[in-house]
């Protein structure tokens, strides 16, 4: 399946298509475009858009406080251990107002900008920081282990 989503990534859209891969789609094949070509290229490449809050028509977006991420795990009913966790960080990184939701969300959007100031491609802001994000899931699965 194709996903489409605004270029310039940076939290949530970096977090998304790794939850889409891992968790939802292992082949998604992602595609970055302007917003205002979001909703044409979803049409013509038959792509599922995700992230773009000020399209009213995209589905899979920002929903009051929380984050793209987080609709991503209602809408596809996603309850891995710690993806909830995981969402609260993505949220207080990606959404201003929520950074204390989570106390690591401010160093991730600093990471988030920092990998933003290099001048990398989408695609290799993706292949650098799936890691990070495999990082911080392994982190959250953890300290919700430890609560149990």
């Amino acid at each position: 399946m194709k996903w489409v989503t605004r270029r310039n990534i940076k939290v949530d859209r970096v977090a998304c298509p790794w939850l889409i891969r891992r968790f939802v789609d292992p082949a998604a094949q992602f595609i970055f475009v302007a917003e205002e070509e979001l909703l044409t290229t979803a049409g013509k490449e038959n792509a599922i858009p995700f992230d773009a809050p000020r399209l009213s028509a995209v589905k899979l977006n920002h929903r009051a406080e929380r984050c793209t991420f987080e609709a991503i795990i209602v809408d596809y009913q996603l309850d891995e251990p710690g993806l909830e966790r995981l969402a609260l960080i993505v949220r207080a990184a990606d959404v201003k107002g929520q950074e204390h939701v989570a106390e690591e969300g401010p160093g991730l959007r600093a990471i988030a900008e920092g990998f933003s100031l290099l001048g990398l491609s989408d695609e290799e802001r993706l292949a650098r920081q799936f890691p990070l994000y495999d990082a911080l899931y392994e982190h959250s699965r953890r300290q919700n282990d430890s609560r149990s």
